[in-house]
């Protein structure tokens, strides 16, 4: 590809790894957009037209109008994610284009942050440190069961789909000796035997759980998936966990569930929209910790990603096999 008379032009929608850059940069025309803030769908699209390749992350939509702007040149589009919800494949290989993503780089990352935002909102971290902040701790003592929480060890532990990062969850929670790990989906696992993880169905998994872990993929049958009659059947101290996407969520439901008491609190890494608006209303309760869409947020996970991406981009442009291909 080095040899090419001019080198093709890749378009990077957000600020990259200045380190990984450099390998692209010896065989492409690179142009990355933004500075410091998020790019906007706007702004890709007046950057898209003439693109050889793209690389993008899930805030960036790509459908059959934004490919039509891009142009017929378009070989290979890469997305920095595990998840593929903003690409309409389907339209990509009509149009003979290549999709890569990041697939089994995140597992280890997304599944210590399950983790981490579990043991956070069980144990009511947020409300506790700002209970220092305010200078509450010290002044205010409702009884002896003050600013306590809820115990992973000896509990239910419920995981809607236990693929690669519901099983990765499963294995180091293990750890806490829960009493039972129970799973739902679509099919019985016999990995789930390494972790000693029971099938159920999914309503059985909402009313026996103590703690109900999202990591399930998302499709057209399983939106809103978590609504006000799966929060109905959950147990009213359960801790509801999503780190997949937002779109599984009834929000309203689950603000209903949350403000009203039908369960204990519930920890999101993903919400509908994202960002999500400073005012909106899940941001008012106390019982509802919200974390920026960070679960793969490790340095090494984050490296890695960036670094697959670009070797998708790379061979995408010199008809080579994706390494990771859709």
């Amino acid at each position: 590809m080095s040899n090419l008379n001019i080198k093709p032009k890749v378009l990077v929608s957000h600020q990259w790894p200045p380190e990984i850059l450099l390998r692209l940069k010896e065989h492409c025309q690179v142009k990355v957009l933004g500075s410091d803030s998020f790019t906007t769908q706007e702004e890709f699209l007046k950057a898209l037209p003439g693109a050889d390749a793209v690389i993008i992350i899930p805030s960036i939509t790509i459908d059959n109008k934004v490919l039509d702007i891009a142009g017929p040149q378009l070989k290979v589009i890469a997305t920095a994610s595990a998840g593929l919800g903003h690409i309409d494949l389907n339209e990509c290989r009509r149009r003979g284009i290549k999709v890569g993503y990041v697939a089994d780089t995140v597992t280890k990352a997304v599944a210590e942050m399950t983790i981490s935002l579990m043991l956070a909102t069980a144990r009511r971290l947020d409300e506790a440190m700002q209970s220092v902040k305010t200078g509450a701790w010290g002044t205010k003592w409702d009884s002896a069961l003050w600013m306590c929480g809820k115990q992973v060890s000896g509990s239910v532990i419920g995981i809607v789909g236990l693929g690669r990062i519901g099983l990765a969850t499963a294995k180091r929670l293990s750890a806490f000796e829960p009493f039972r790990i129970l799973y739902s989906g679509n099919s019985v696992k016999p990995e789930a035997a390494k972790v000693r993880a029971e099938f159920v169905s999914f309503s059985e998994l909402l009313e026996t759980s103590d703690f109900v872990i999202a990591t399930c993929s998302v499709h057209a049958r399983n939106q809103k998936l978590f609504n006000a009659e799966a929060f109905a059947r959950m147990k009213k101290d359960s801790v509801f966990i999503n780190v997949t996407r937002g779109a599984l969520v009834d929000q309203d439901a689950l603000y209903d569930a949350l403000s009203t008491h039908k369960i204990g609190a519930a920890g999101l890494d993903v919400t509908t929209p994202e960002p999500l608006p400073i005012d909106h209303k899940l941001l008012t309760l106390k019982n509802c910790l919200i974390t920026p869409h960070i679960a793969s947020g490790t340095i090494e996970t984050r490296m890695a990603m960036c670094s697959l991406t670009v070797d998708n981009i790379l061979a995408g442009l010199t008809e080579k096999p994706l390494p990771c291909p859709c």
